[in-house]
């Protein structure tokens, strides 16, 4: 796994919620190794654990990654503060992403996002040529992106808790509609666990390849503090692997949710 550490300007800042903001920085040489799916490890001055934040899309021609976070504590308030101009701190890319490679050409693809989940499926949707989107929020002020997944998606179903938008549903019910037709190759979806695992149960009642992302506290986001550990079931036996190294992306049938 090849990265870069080094000092980076943050070149666009964007509010795209309530308290959720994307960055977009100035990082050619990042840019050039990351894939779908990878995240980026940032340190906050004044705090001593780095920040995983996924990314969102990726820009090999002018050299820049765009990430998507949402303020959950001290440290991402602190993040959120930087503005343009100013030095991001930055590991990247990490992790290992979306298998985007072994979809056969043209194969449909589905990704699936619920809330903060949604932007790590962006660049996925970018780098596959046939692709259905279904995006879960909790309500219309929640939502985010929407315009660039109808730009890269064939199409885009929106999903809310209180139907505010879309369908009043929760994501695996658009799902199950699309996976009924018969023609998905693969599935790849990043949102709260028990989203993920619903998820993974219904591709696999439909023997549909999916991989979900998971998201975990980390230490060092490069396999060496082994602190950010999940399961998963390997050839029947079960295993602690890295979500920062073995993952973020992890087989659905694999991963113990």
């Amino acid at each position: 796994m090849e990265y870069k550490c080094a000092e980076y300007k943050l070149i666009r800042k964007k509010a795209l919620a309530e308290n959720i903001y994307s960055f977009t920085i100035d990082c050619p040489d990042a840019a050039r190794l990351a894939q779908c799916g990878q995240f980026v490890h940032i340190r906050v001055d004044g705090f001593t654990l780095r920040r995983p934040v996924s990314i969102s899309e990726i820009d090999r021609r002018n050299g820049t990654i765009t990430i998507v976070f949402v303020i959950k504590g001290h440290g991402t308030e602190a993040l959120a503060r930087l503005n343009e101009g100013d030095d991001v701190d930055m590991i990247a890319p990490l992790g290992k992403g979306f298998s985007v490679s072994s979809v056969p050409e043209n194969g449909r693809v589905i990704v699936v996002g619920g809330g903060i989940g949604v932007p790590p499926l962006l660049q996925t949707a970018k780098q596959c040529s046939n692709v259905t989107a279904v995006l879960g929020f909790r309500s219309y002020g929640n939502i985010i992106l929407e315009d660039k997944f109808r730009q890269a998606c064939s199409s885009v179903m929106i999903c809310t808790d209180d139907g505010s938008v879309g369908e009043k549903a929760v994501v695996t019910v658009p799902l199950k509609r699309e996976l009924e037709k018969g023609d998905v190759s693969a599935v790849f979806s990043c949102g709260p666990l028990r989203m993920l695992a619903a998820v993974a149960e219904l591709t696999k009642e439909y023997g549909v390849f999916c991989e979900v992302s998971l998201e975990e506290r980390m230490g060092c986001g490069v396999g060496a503090c082994v602190g950010c550990v999940c399961r998963v079931n390997r050839s029947g036996e079960e295993k602690l692997l890295r979500v920062c190294k073995d993952g973020p992306v992890f087989n659905a049938e694999e991963v113990i949710l």
